[in-house]
């Protein structure tokens, strides 16, 4: 594990909190990760899409995040099979905007969310801003 001031004499580079995650690869993206199912509402306000590779981790906190999104009216999500790696997940909007849009936002806000999470965790542990405690022997 590195070093908490990995700094370099020399460059007087920035501290580097975690160097497992700087040496971590971005992970390619794949083109079909989320699909549209059929019966899509023609206007675009209402669709299921299926999501592979994913479960009750991300559908719940990714439909709590979309209903807070006040222009949508319906977000639901389900794993169709414990052995089937993906889930479906359901949005219906008033009409503003559509289904799609509805689930880019909920994305980007869920990143939004994590980030934030991240980050005052971090400065927690960066201050020493924690206790630590041994468990109880019964």
């Amino acid at each position: 594990m590195a070093s908490k001031t990995a700094e370099h004499e020399d460059t007087h580079a920035p501290e580097i909190v975690d160097q497992e995650m700087v040496d971590e690869e971005i992970p390619e993206i794949d083109p079909n990760k989320i699909q549209i199912l059929p019966g899509a509402s023609e206007d675009g306000t209402a669709a299921s899409f299926r999501i592979l590779q994913e479960d009750h981790t991300l559908g719940n906190a990714l439909r709590y995040v979309i209903m807070k999104n006040p222009e949508v009216e319906f977000c639901g999500y389900s794993i169709p099979h414990p052995s089937e790696a993906a889930m479906n997940l359901r949005i219906q909007t008033y009409g503003e905007i559509t289904a799609v849009q509805a689930l880019e936002k909920g994305l980007d806000d869920l990143v939004d969310l994590c980030d934030v999470v991240e980050s005052k965790f971090r400065s927690a542990i960066d201050k020493g801003d924690y206790e630590t405690t041994q468990p109880i022997d019964n």
